[in-house]
């Protein structure tokens, strides 16, 4: 794969990453899959770059960060479903007196609200609060990743661009304990598609020092 083909399956990667937080509101599902294809051209794009200057830390971080973010939600749906599953159906009880155990009458049921307890609604509340710690964890870990690969892209290609969006990504992540740090991680891959599509062939020239003088004998 040749250089411009690389850098430019990465910015149509996060232009289309960038595309799907757009869709999630109206589609989950085409969000998420338009999300997953710009995934993974922008992968393919960076493993080119990474060969183009000889740097695999390039490509490595970027990996180990989508691996981590992967198993991170993985781990988070296993988490959520198995501490609601098991106190799904003692709630049940709780506010349908009459049930049976027959999921297939809870339709024709009226709930009771009136006899819930705080200890009832705990397992739902701290299995919400659990989630929002693994994802919080798994989003700096990942920032902390992409930060290391575009701290290196912005080494190897001069463009200072990609050093700006590892910080505006790190610090998106961080304040994802608030709704704002979200907008701020879709702003960080919109500058990364920028980043991507502002690299040349150039390299960074090194900088070069003065020549020393040699004193003059008298």
């Amino acid at each position: 794969m040749n250089f411009y083909t690389s850098k430019n399956l990465s910015g149509v990667g996060a232009i289309l990453v960038f595309v799907s937080f757009l869709a999630l509101p109206f589609s989950t599902a085409f969000g998420g899959f338009v999300a997953l294809i710009g995934l993974i051209l922008m992968l393919i794009g960076v493993k080119g770059l990474a060969d183009y200057y000889r740097e695999a830390g390039i490509f490595n971080n970027v990996l180990y960060g989508t691996i981590t973010g992967i198993v991170g939600v993985v781990v988070t749906a296993v988490v959520a479903i198995g501490m609601v599953l098991t106190s799904l159906s003692s709630f049940l009880y709780k506010i349908y007196p009459g049930w049976n155990g027959d999921w297939t009458t809870l339709s024709g049921m009226t709930p009771t609200t009136s006899n819930l307890t705080l200890s009832d609604i705990a397992p739902f509340i701290a299995a919400a609060l659990s989630v929002f710690v693994i994802l919080f964890v798994v989003t700096i870990v990942v920032a902390l990743f992409y930060r290391r690969s575009l701290l290196s892209l912005r080494d190897k290609s001069g463009i200072g661009l990609f050093g700006t969006t590892g910080t505006v990504l790190l610090i998106g992540a961080v304040l994802t304990v608030i709704l704002i740090g979200y907008l701020i991680v879709w702003i960080a891959i919109l500058l990364l598609a920028i980043a991507f599509f502002s690299i040349s062939t150039q390299q960074p020239q090194p900088p070069t020092s003065a020549p020393t003088q040699t004193p003059t004998q008298v």
